[in-house]
């Protein structure tokens, strides 16, 4: 992430606020599952197998849901080349907005697997060598350049890279405590408001234009 300029930065904790806030939305609405992240599904996929095999197929529909996202948004990418960012979030916005579409229409099962392909599209944004270069909907990784950038502050290093790694993590839990508050609130009118916040994010990335030191 330090490789990015600050500008991105910004665009990386709205991407990771996005994600908790769309994960609180499907965790709640399917009762414990999850949209964004597939370790805690690849968990239930297991689990599942062993004492609940209709849970096991919900939690393997959004694993696989996801990986269809990630496919879509590296294709996209692949092909915008220097404009991938915009591009991307694009293609976010549509599958959200088809995922609030589904809400109104189908049960929570359909457009909770939208919502997983969205999420996987998002961490198409940030790439470097055809690779995830700032993982934005899972926050595993994050923590551990944060725990070892402390500890390279702690020992002589760099005093604050770690933190734009808390930024990204903080990000990601104030998204879902909105996301949950929204949805229990006003329902999939939520997932409404997650179509105008990708939108807007696209619109950002569009006006802040190609990363200059990180491909």
């Amino acid at each position: 992430m330090i490789a990015y300029e600050k500008r991105f930065w910004v665009l990386a904790a709205m991407l990771a606020a996005l994600a908790g806030f769309v994960d609180a939305i499907g965790f709640i609405s399917l009762g414990g599952f999850f949209v964004s992240f597939m370790s805690g599904n690849s968990t239930r996929v297991a689990v599942g197998l062993v004492r609940d095999i209709p849970a096991a197929f919900i939690a393997g529909s959004l694993v696989l849901s996801f990986v269809f996202g990630v496919i879509a948004g590296t294709c996209v990418a692949s092909r915008a080349t220097r404009h991938r960012k915009p591009a991307v979030l694009a293609l976010v916005t549509v599958l959200l907005t088809a995922a609030a579409s589904l809400s109104e229409v189908t049960s929570h099962l359909p457009a909770a697997m939208v919502l997983a392909a969205a999420m996987g599209a998002e961490n198409a944004v940030f790439q470097r060598n055809g690779e995830v270069s700032i993982g934005v909907t899972y926050m595993t990784g994050a923590l551990v350049k944060l725990g070892q950038h402390i500890a390279a502050a702690l020992m002589g290093g760099p005093k604050w890279n770690w933190a734009p790694y808390l930024i990204l993590w903080a990000s990601l839990v104030c998204g879902a405590c909105l996301g949950a508050s929204t949805f229990i609130r006003a329902g999939n009118v939520a997932i409404w408001m997650a179509v105008v916040a990708a939108a807007s994010m696209t619109a950002y990335a569009a006006m802040a234009g190609p990363s200059k030191r990180a491909p």
